[in-house]
């Protein structure tokens, strides 16, 4: 008697949200398999963009984020590649046995037993052994209320802390332009006047070497919230990186690791484990393989542009101040980090 076997367990799931173990419907629509590895590709606007599934029997999908993917929900048998619940008590024409004391099936309907009276039983089949699921990166915490108090309250409004940069610098063109523009209002809901400040106060630090008018201006924005806007927050960042810089070269280990908690805030908002996962991996990739400016630098130096090579020394600079504040890359060791800060600042600056 052969039966026939029973229907397995489907549900819909988006590609973007499977991970390791999961059984999938192949494109087919007949036979199924498991995911043994899950990597994530961005477009160029860095979205999640296609979803590349390793198979455990080889080969790799390609499905877009978006796609709906058929899901085989339970464990499975190694043999059969049923749910373990509805695997059938004869496959193939090969006679089944009594798994249990009690149990009915084909081979005792048939009279089959073993000669001391019990069922034969049949033999176990090989379990489907899962792969654990890649460990979910640390959530990262944001600094308490104690070492937020670390960051001195600003002396004075805004415009007034902007002014007295330029009182003290009166002849310090960058520094003038910067304040003009500020001094009609500093609105913090606006990307350009972030921009401006976190212009000012790298200004004040790179070319003046004022480190404490530097840090005044930037704790304007260092105490701003994550408000999941990258254009505003990018203003922001490379203020925390600066200010965390200037805190290590003057031994003021604490206050500059307040700075670097806030500059990784944006890292524990997401609360979705893949995504996270995902996240991370694409985040160490860039941190791993930096935009230094290399091919733009070169070019400045062959065509005699010194401001154009000043300039992208500049965002080389910023690159590199952020890496060391977020805690370093694993391709760039950070005694060789920090000789290329001095080196450019020392370019910048001559």
């Amino acid at each position: 008697m052969t039966e026939t076997p029973a229907a397995r367990n489907y549900s819909e799931q988006q590609a973007g949200s499977l991970t390791t173990g999961s059984h999938i419907l192949l494109p087919d629509g007949e036979r199924t398999a498991e995911i043994r590895q899950v990597e994530l590709e961005q477009d160029d606007f860095g979205a999640p963009a296609l979803v590349l599934a390793s198979l455990s029997g080889g080969g790799t999908l390609r499905i877009a984020v978006g796609t709906s993917v058929t899901v085989v929900d339970g464990a499975f048998d190694g043999v059969t590649q049923l749910p373990l619940q509805a695997t059938p008590s004869v496959v193939a024409g090969t006679a089944g046995a009594v798994g249990a004391a009690g149990e009915t099936g084909p081979a005792k309907e048939a009279g089959l037993e073993q000669p001391g009276g019990g069922a034969a039983a049949a033999p176990a089949a090989p379990a489907v052994v899962v792969p654990p699921l890649p460990a979910v990166p640390p959530a990262v915490t944001g600094p308490g209320e104690e070492e937020l108090a670390l960051i001195p309250a600003p002396k004075g409004t805004p415009e007034s802390v902007v002014e007295a940069t330029a009182e003290a610098h009166p002849d310090a063109e960058g520094v003038l332009l910067l304040a003009d523009r500020l001094a009609k209002g500093v609105n913090f809901k606006s990307g350009s006047c972030l921009k401006d400040l976190s212009d000012l106060a790298h200004e004040l630090f790179i070319t003046l070497k004022d480190a404490d008018g530097s840090l005044a201006v930037a704790d304007l924005l260092n105490v701003l919230p994550y408000d999941g806007n990258p254009g505003r927050w990018a203003s922001v960042e490379a203020s925390l990186a600066l200010s965390s810089y200037i805190c290590r070269q003057n031994g003021q280990e604490a206050r500059a690791e307040v700075y670097e908690k806030l500059l990784r805030t944006p890292e524990n908002q997401e609360t979705d484990p893949f995504k996270a996962r995902m996240a991370a991996k694409v985040r160490q990739r860039s941190l791993n393989e930096p935009n230094l400016y290399d091919k733009e630098i070169f070019r400045s130096i062959d065509n005699s542009n010194h401001e154009a090579e000043r300039e992208w020394r500049l965002l080389r600079l910023e690159s590199l101040l952020f890496l060391r504040a977020h805690g370093g890359s694993e391709t760039i060791l950070p005694g060789e980090l920090e000789r290329r800060i001095s080196n450019e600042l020392e370019a910048v600056r001559s």
